[in-house]
Protein backbone atom coordinates (compact mmCIF):
# COMPACT_ATOMS: atom_id res chain seq x y z
CA UNK A 1 0.00 0.00 0.00
CA UNK A 2 3.20 2.56 1.03
CA UNK A 3 4.55 1.58 -2.62
CA UNK A 4 1.37 1.96 -4.27
CA UNK A 5 1.03 5.46 -2.28
CA UNK A 6 4.34 6.34 -3.69
CA UNK A 7 4.44 5.71 -6.71
CA UNK A 8 0.45 7.35 -7.16
CA UNK A 9 2.33 10.45 -5.51
CA UNK A 10 4.90 10.83 -7.31
CA UNK A 11 3.08 10.39 -10.87
CA UNK A 12 1.23 13.57 -9.48
CA UNK A 13 4.35 15.61 -8.29
CA UNK A 14 5.91 14.65 -11.96
CA UNK A 15 2.58 15.70 -13.48
CA UNK A 16 1.91 18.87 -11.68
CA UNK A 17 5.75 20.13 -12.24
CA UNK A 18 5.03 19.14 -15.91
CA UNK A 19 2.51 21.61 -16.54
CA UNK A 20 4.42 24.51 -15.79
CA UNK A 21 5.14 26.42 -18.74
CA UNK A 22 6.63 29.84 -17.90
CA UNK A 23 8.28 31.39 -14.58
CA UNK A 24 8.79 35.25 -13.41
CA UNK A 25 11.61 36.55 -14.80
CA UNK A 26 12.99 36.86 -11.06
CA UNK A 27 13.39 33.11 -11.18
CA UNK A 28 15.32 33.34 -14.39
CA UNK A 29 19.16 32.56 -13.67
CA UNK A 30 18.49 31.14 -9.92
CA UNK A 31 21.23 28.95 -9.08
CA UNK A 32 22.19 26.39 -5.67
CA UNK A 33 23.45 29.11 -4.21
CA UNK A 34 20.52 31.66 -3.98
CA UNK A 35 18.93 29.11 -1.62
CA UNK A 36 21.86 28.36 0.84
CA UNK A 37 20.99 30.33 4.17
CA UNK A 38 18.55 30.00 7.17
CA UNK A 39 15.24 31.19 6.20
CA UNK A 40 11.96 31.73 8.15
CA UNK A 41 7.71 30.42 6.49
CA UNK A 42 6.25 33.76 7.00
CA UNK A 43 3.16 32.70 5.26
CA UNK A 44 0.81 30.35 3.83
CA UNK A 45 -1.81 30.83 0.92
CA UNK A 46 -3.73 28.36 -1.18
CA UNK A 47 -3.96 29.00 -5.10
CA UNK A 48 -7.06 26.95 -6.13
CA UNK A 49 -7.73 25.40 -2.70
CA UNK A 50 -9.73 26.37 -0.07
CA UNK A 51 -7.76 27.37 2.84
CA UNK A 52 -8.03 24.34 5.48
CA UNK A 53 -8.13 21.55 2.79
CA UNK A 54 -4.87 20.02 2.99
CA UNK A 55 -4.53 18.38 5.76
CA UNK A 56 -0.71 17.60 6.23
CA UNK A 57 1.79 19.06 3.66
CA UNK A 58 5.72 16.91 3.47
CA UNK A 59 3.16 13.87 5.49
CA UNK A 60 3.90 16.20 8.66
CA UNK A 61 1.46 18.66 9.74
CA UNK A 62 -0.87 20.39 8.01
CA UNK A 63 0.31 23.83 6.46
CA UNK A 64 -0.57 26.24 8.25
CA UNK A 65 1.79 24.81 11.31
CA UNK A 66 4.65 25.36 8.90
CA UNK A 67 4.12 29.03 9.58
CA UNK A 68 7.05 29.94 11.62
CA UNK A 69 8.85 27.36 10.88
CA UNK A 70 13.02 28.14 10.35
CA UNK A 71 14.69 26.16 7.18
CA UNK A 72 18.33 25.44 7.14
CA UNK A 73 19.61 25.23 3.89
CA UNK A 74 23.53 24.10 3.65
CA UNK A 75 25.56 24.25 0.23
CA UNK A 76 26.37 20.55 1.04
CA UNK A 77 22.61 19.66 0.10
CA UNK A 78 22.23 19.04 3.88
CA UNK A 79 19.56 20.95 5.96
CA UNK A 80 16.71 20.82 8.13
CA UNK A 81 13.29 22.57 8.75
CA UNK A 82 12.21 23.31 12.20
CA UNK A 83 8.59 23.64 12.86
CA UNK A 84 7.66 25.85 16.11
CA UNK A 85 7.60 23.94 19.03
CA UNK A 86 9.10 20.54 17.16
CA UNK A 87 12.60 18.05 16.84
CA UNK A 88 14.10 19.99 13.70
CA UNK A 89 13.85 17.34 11.06
CA UNK A 90 17.02 16.85 8.80
CA UNK A 91 16.54 16.75 4.96
CA UNK A 92 18.92 16.33 1.91
CA UNK A 93 17.96 18.80 -0.68
CA UNK A 94 18.71 20.11 -4.31
CA UNK A 95 17.61 22.03 -7.25
CA UNK A 96 16.65 21.11 -10.49
CA UNK A 97 16.58 23.54 -13.17
CA UNK A 98 15.85 20.74 -16.04
CA UNK A 99 11.99 20.94 -16.44
CA UNK A 100 11.06 24.40 -14.59
CA UNK A 101 12.82 25.63 -11.42
CA UNK A 102 12.32 23.00 -8.63
CA UNK A 103 13.49 22.51 -5.06
CA UNK A 104 13.45 19.01 -4.19
CA UNK A 105 14.15 17.53 -1.11
CA UNK A 106 14.16 14.15 1.11
CA UNK A 107 13.47 13.69 4.50
CA UNK A 108 16.19 11.96 6.35
CA UNK A 109 15.77 9.89 9.68
CA UNK A 110 18.49 8.57 12.03
CA UNK A 111 20.75 6.17 10.39
CA UNK A 112 19.19 7.08 6.68
CA UNK A 113 21.92 7.95 3.75
CA UNK A 114 20.17 10.26 1.23
CA UNK A 115 21.17 8.33 -1.46
CA UNK A 116 18.72 5.34 -0.23
CA UNK A 117 15.44 7.65 0.92
CA UNK A 118 13.61 7.09 -2.36
CA UNK A 119 10.68 9.48 -1.17
CA UNK A 120 11.31 12.86 -1.66
CA UNK A 121 9.37 16.09 -2.16
CA UNK A 122 9.10 18.75 -5.00
CA UNK A 123 8.37 22.07 -5.21
CA UNK A 124 8.09 24.30 -8.14
CA UNK A 125 10.26 28.07 -7.34
CA UNK A 126 7.76 30.64 -8.09
CA UNK A 127 10.37 33.47 -7.17
CA UNK A 128 13.54 34.13 -5.17
CA UNK A 129 15.84 36.75 -4.35
CA UNK A 130 18.22 37.28 -2.44
CA UNK A 131 15.39 38.10 0.71
CA UNK A 132 12.54 36.49 -0.38
CA UNK A 133 11.59 32.90 -1.37
CA UNK A 134 8.09 31.44 -2.62
CA UNK A 135 7.52 28.24 -3.19
CA UNK A 136 4.35 25.94 -4.52
CA UNK A 137 3.72 23.05 -3.82
CA UNK A 138 1.48 21.25 -6.11
CA UNK A 139 -2.09 19.31 -5.16
CA UNK A 140 -4.25 17.49 -7.60
CA UNK A 141 -7.63 18.07 -7.73
CA UNK A 142 -9.76 15.84 -10.61
CA UNK A 143 -7.73 16.81 -13.64
CA UNK A 144 -6.53 19.74 -12.16
CA UNK A 145 -3.56 21.15 -10.23
CA UNK A 146 -4.27 23.34 -7.28
CA UNK A 147 -0.74 25.04 -4.68
CA UNK A 148 0.14 25.43 -0.81
CA UNK A 149 2.13 28.38 -1.66
CA UNK A 150 4.79 28.86 0.98
CA UNK A 151 6.82 32.68 1.56
CA UNK A 152 9.56 32.55 2.96
CA UNK A 153 12.02 35.31 4.24
CA UNK A 154 15.85 34.95 4.35
CA UNK A 155 17.67 35.27 8.33
CA UNK A 156 19.93 37.66 8.56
Amino acid sequence: MKKQLFIVTLFVIISACSTVKKLPATVAGASRARFVGNWTLTAVNYDGLLSGSVQSLFNQDAPENFKGSTWKLTNSGNGSFTLVNAAPQNIFWSYNKDNGEIFQFKKLYQGDSAGKVQMGYQLIVDNIDDNHMVLKSPVTLGDKTAYVVLHFDKLP
